[in-house]
């Protein structure tokens, strides 16, 4: 028997139906290894618990015969496994809570797995876009905010630019295809930001249109 958690959203990833001019162009989430590795430092604990395995296992050695010795060094291991397997968890249940949109007006964010919250980024208020690819095509792109606006690092993390902590630059984390997005972003960005404005005002009384 499957269960949506998100069943409530009008649409996917959403917190309520788009406008009639708003279409989305792309929907991704974090690819969850990859989300482990980037942001939880996967590799980086695994490979502190083999460190300690080896030296735990080199300090036996002294005393004891290298069979025993090896034994000695297990328990680091399987500590090293299980911490390991505590983070991916919390990584694929990060990833599989996350939704990306890139729509033709904005970029949203469905974040949380305990408490979700969703970003909008109207592509008015972005100033620049950083983009990171790894050899395997996986990457994060990074928004950097213009204006008053102030997003909390702790709130939106694993979902920003890793160390930008005064000025939060909310990202789409470990995203497989990241160049594709990239300019998927770009294109949108760039239309919708050299679309014309219109703004009324009074003349005489009557309103008027002008650019």
């Amino acid at each position: 028997m499957s269960h949506d958690d998100f069943k409530f959203e009008p649409v996917r990833g959403l917190p309520e139906a788009l406008p009639e001019d708003e279409h989305i162009l792309w929907q991704g989430s974090p690819d969850p290894a990859r989300l482990a590795r980037d942001a939880w430092g996967l590799r980086w604990v695994a490979g502190y618990f083999v460190l300690l395995a080896i030296w735990r296992v080199g300090v036996s050695s002294v005393d004891f015969p290298m069979g025993i010795a090896l034994m000695h060094g297990v328990p680091f291991i399987i500590m090293g496994i299980v911490a390991c397997g505590i983070m991916y968890g919390i990584a694929y249940i990060q990833a599989r809570s996350t939704v990306y949109t890139l729509t033709n007006k904005r970029v949203a964010m469905r974040i949380g797995a305990a408490l979700t919250m969703t970003l909008n980024l109207p592509y008015v208020c972005i100033g620049t876009a950083k983009l990171e690819v790894t050899k395997s095509g996986h990457g994060t792109l990074a928004f950097e905010i213009i204006g008053d606006t102030r997003i909390s690092y702790l709130m939106t993390w694993p979902h920003v630019r890793p160390w930008y902590i005064s000025r939060t630059q909310p990202a789409l984390r470990s995203i497989p295809d990241a160049e594709s997005v990239a300019r998927i972003f770009a294109d949108a960005a760039e239309t919708r930001i050299s679309e014309p404005r219109i703004a009324r005002v009074a003349t005489h009384g009557n309103a008027v249109a002008a650019e």
